[in-house]
């Protein structure tokens, strides 16, 4: 890497290579490019850096006098590079991720923890959101990573396609032994807000939206929502792998046995030029 500007890299290939077709080889770029560059340069400083000879491209007095500023502002470079690497890895870095509660809970967050040990210095923030928009929290730059629902990812964004979130309807215990219709008829919906949506997909899935209550209950806290389901207040859909072990502890009953609604993911960024170590290792640990 240099941070010399394109006619001092220029200049510089043709010090070391001696000819401007060697130095359009290290550039990677034509030989009429590299005379260009250096013409460019020498209309800036107002003088001529090299004369051709039979062995090559000869310093001038004043390309010399260029050629101790180069070495200097590389030598400089080269300090500052090593300090910038040495802060990436030795200073505190915080990432923000802010996803639905659900994944958070059940996939990002254990799956990060392993990184603790290759990247002592890394800090998580998870952001449990579930009832604002993490799109708007990814753009405004208040999170690093956005867990976002497929459609949501937008085309200036990077993104990876996550396994989806399969989501099924689930009431207290009590109501092991009641029909499903009898519970849709009867029972109140439970949500997070009015804009929460999920269980009507769900029930719209299986043609059962009709027959429901629009008015529902709402808690925009999966713990809450999940004790006033327990409590008997009404029914909702929830994440398997959030509603499992409720039902293995007997708190909670699964409504429509063969029913589920996939809530297809998706981890989303912004570009960046260059990845840090610990930022790919992030994408590549959540799937």
């Amino acid at each position: 890497m240099s941070l010399l500007s394109p006619p001092l890299e220029a200049f510089w290939a043709v010090v070391r290579k001696g000819t401007v077709q060697d130095a359009s080889y290290v550039l990677g770029i034509t030989q009429t490019g590299v005379t260009q560059r250096i013409r460019s340069l020498e209309k800036q400083l107002k003088t001529t850096l090299f004369i051709r000879s039979r062995k090559g491209m000869k310093l001038t007095t004043e390309g010399e006098a260029l050629l101790q500023f180069v070495k200097g502002s590389l030598e400089i470079e080269g300090m500052a590079l090593s300090r910038i690497q040495r802060a990436a890895k030795d200073s505190i870095t915080e990432v923000s991720i802010s996803g639905p509660s659900s994944i958070l809970r059940s996939r990002v967050i254990p799956n990060l923890i392993s990184l603790k040990n290759q990247f002592p210095l890394l800090r998580f923030r998870f952001d449990l959101s579930d009832t604002e928009s993490n799109v708007d929290k990814l753009k405004t730059g208040y999170c690093d990573f956005a867990i976002l629902e497929h459609h949501h990812v937008t085309r200036e964004m990077d993104s990876k396609i996550l396994k989806a979130e399969r989501y099924c309807l689930y009431g207290p215990a009590s109501w092991k032994r009641r029909l499903l219709p009898e519970i849709l008829k009867t029972e109140t919906i439970i949500d997070f807000n009015q804009s929460d949506i999920m269980t009507f997909n769900f029930l719209d899935k299986y043609k059962l939206k009709s027959t429901v209550s629009k008015e529902r209950h709402y808690a925009n806290n999966t713990d809450a929502l999940i004790s006033m389901i327990q409590a008997g207040l009404g029914y909702s859909v929830l994440t398997e792998e959030c509603a499992t072990p409720l039902i293995k502890s007997g708190h909670l009953v699964k409504l429509g046995a063969d029913y589920f609604y996939d809530f297809k993911i998706a981890l989303a960024w912004y570009p960046r030029s260059e990845k840090p170590e610990y930022f790919q290792a992030i994408i590549k640990k959540l799937s």
